[in-house]
């Protein structure tokens, strides 16, 4: 069931820019934003497009614990309901609750703040519309994290995410709001030679509109995920990412402009 009610879940402890070893605050949004703290995770979010700009969630890898899916979606009570996209958003459509936070990432360490964290995934702020389903792109996009927590697992296994839709101009009208057409994300880690950090995008512009007004997916999965330069993410976005754009290992290869890389399987991935 879906509503909104006070919660033990919203005792914020909120991303910490200090769980790396080189301390990492929130990259910025470039205009104003109401900012959530939940347990290990913090939502910036956009009041006018009623989604979020930015999300930020520590990440243990080490203690990640492997819980039962508890939680039930709901809009948060510590602002108003016109600036969630709430329910009304994903019924009768081929849209789903996308986690932007995904819900395993924030459990870890005791296991009932463990259960606390995951649940809190599930209020709207942390939600995005994404077409429902799946395809070989999407099933990447899924397990960024896993991949770089595999690959950081040298270094502690300790990361911190990044996600939130590109909140363009140019995203279609839906139901009051604007459905994003693509995502991002950025992973940082501590590397042997100090912070590393790596950028994606999610792209789902091919999600079509019906003529009877709903949003659908085509046959084939409306998904395609790229390695992308952070200073891209920041560009399109607007975004202040700070020193994100400077660890970033794609751009560490080569002094040459570098293009979006389509990645079909991990092995596409450059993490050093």
């Amino acid at each position: 069931m879906e509503g909104t009610r006070e919660n033990e879940q919203l005792t914020p402890s909120g991303y910490d820019p200090d769980f790396l070893p080189t301390r990492l605050p929130l990259p910025r949004p470039p205009r104003a934003v109401r900012e959530l703290a939940y347990p290990r995770f913090s939502v910036l979010l956009d009041p006018i497009r009623a989604l979020a700009a930015v999300t930020g969630v520590n990440i243990d890898g080490a203690t990640l614990r492997e819980l039962p899916r508890t939680g039930e979606w709901q809009l948060d009570p510590r602002i108003g309901a016109d600036e969630q996209a709430g329910p009304e958003v994903y019924t009768r459509n081929d849209l789903d609750r996308g986690h932007l936070v995904r819900r395993r990432d924030p459990g870890w360490g005791d296991v009932e703040e463990a259960r606390a964290a995951t649940e809190a995934t599930f209020f709207y702020p942390n939600a995005a519309p994404q077409a429902a389903g799946f395809n070989q792109s999407k099933e990447l996009w899924l397990g960024l994290e896993d991949h770089v927590l595999e690959y950081a697992e040298a270094t502690g296994q300790r990361v911190s995410v990044f996600t939130a839709p590109v909140l363009g101009d140019d995203d279609p009208p839906y139901r009051g709001i604007r459905i994003p057409l693509r995502f991002w994300k950025i992973a940082a880690w501590e590397g042997q030679a100090g912070l590393a950090a790596a950028g994606f995008v999610l792209d789902q512009s091919e999600l079509v509109e019906t003529s009877e007004g709903l949003l659908a997916a085509p046959p084939l999965g409306a998904f395609r995920t790229f390695q992308v330069p952070i200073a891209e993410i920041a560009r399109v976005t607007g975004i202040d990412v700070g020193m994100l754009a400077a660890a970033d290992v794609l751009a560490r290869r080569t002094t040459r402009p570098v293009e979006w890389i389509a990645l079909r399987s991990m092995e596409d991935i450059t993490l050093q």
